[in-house]
């Protein structure tokens, strides 16, 4: 072939002709500048349409010079777009990645009287790569109540860390990540019995869940130790443990009884009061911790079990693992739990309280309420 007019126009019209010929386009010995000013003009006039003939031109058995040009005009093409690729035939490498998102971290604190606890989970992966911190506050009995969170720096994790504390009422401690996730996983089952439906911001953070079992009770094989259990209502002294009392909501009857009790004229022997407010506490038990509030309450034990070991209060962690044996032993009746006589005892002096019109009957409930949607 004849070599083409060298100038741009000359170029883009030897071009044309070519692939309306359906023969090879031959530009070999046009100067390079000529050549490059020719196939910008091509792609910016056909766009995509360009892609086939710049291929021809970036084929091997080109020269050298045509096959640079015609790749540098087939990446002024947008690939996604023009259904192109370079001429390689590799595909472009894409400036972000996603990659697979997996918790790396996770801290969670105690407990509170209502089975409420907050939960942060660092999540490294997904589109870019990167951390993210998942912030999600847990209940027992509600499933999940709040969701927050998202792209957070080593920095500014450390110090959102460092505004936690040591000497929080609910004490956080670092856990396991898979056991973090296996919390999430028990929570969920929660909406699954109810029906309840999920806050929508919890939306972005569901995949990481999916497929990963819950978690499961840290029943030990053997029963409780009886001295540990008569020693359980030291952790009532525990910070993390002051709100754990019966609810004042089910046991206003029993709260009026040891009122009256107490305020009775009649003289009556000491043993015979203590036998009475024995029997009240004991219906207080009976009413407070059915099978259901012994079952959710050992779960919670074995949890605060897992915080005061993290915190370095490992006798506590002991008593708390005692009391979650005796709560899951049918033979053990409530009343002979010292620990909860004494969430008893507790809830009624609260319960007489609201009586009084000391305090609010919902501050101090212990059946939580989920907060109005956002």
């Amino acid at each position: 072939m004849a070599t083409p007019a060298a100038d741009a126009s000359g170029l883009l019209a030897a071009l044309d002709a070519a692939r309306a010929a359906g023969r090879a386009p031959d530009v070999s010995g046009a100067p390079e500048a000529e050549l490059d000013a020719a196939l910008r003009a091509l792609v910016k006039r056909d766009g995509a349409a360009a892609g086939a003939l710049l291929r021809q031109l970036a084929a091997e058995g080109q020269p050298k010079l045509v096959r640079k040009a015609a790749r540098r005009a087939l990446y002024r093409l947008d690939p996604a777009a023009a259904g192109v690729a370079p001429a390689s035939g590799k595909p472009p490498t894409p400036i972000v990645r996603r990659e697979a998102e997996r918790v790396v971290q996770a801290w969670a604190s105690s407990i509170d009287g209502t089975g409420a606890r907050g939960l942060w989970l660092l999540v490294e992966g997904g589109l870019g790569g990167g951390l993210r911190l998942c912030s999600l506050l847990l209940s027992d009995t509600l499933g999940l109540v709040d969701a927050a969170g998202g792209p957070v720096t080593r920095k500014r994790l450390d110090a959102e860390r460092a505004k936690l504390g040591g000497d929080d009422e609910l004490r956080w401690v670092e856990i396991d990540p898979r056991h973090g996730v296996a919390l999430v996983v028990e929570t969920l089952a929660v909406h699954a019995r109810t029906g309840a439906p999920l806050p929508e911001r919890f939306a972005p953070w569901r995949t990481l869940f999916e497929g990963a079992a819950p978690a499961g009770s840290a029943a030990a094989a053997a029963g409780a130790d009886p001295a540990l259990l008569e020693r359980s209502t030291e952790l009532l002294a525990e910070r993390d443990l002051g709100g754990w009392f019966a609810d004042p909501s089910v046991i206003q009857e029993q709260a009026v009884s040891l009122l009256e009790l107490r305020d009775s004229k009649l003289v009556v022997p000491d043993q015979v009061k203590a036998e009475r407010e024995a029997a009240i506490v004991d219906a207080v038990i009976a009413r407070a911790f059915d099978d259901e509030s012994r079952r959710r309450l050992a779960r919670r034990l074995d949890e605060v079990a897992l915080v005061f070991a993290g915190s370095g209060r490992g006798p506590a962690a002991d008593l708390a693992r005692a009391v979650a044996a005796a709560l899951r032993d049918a033979e053990i009746e409530a009343t002979r739990v010292p620990l909860l006589r004494a969430m008893a005892q507790r809830g009624l002096e609260v319960a007489g309280d609201v009586t009084l019109g000391r305090v609010r009957l919902e501050d101090v409930t212990r059946t939580p309420a989920r907060p109005p949607a956002a």
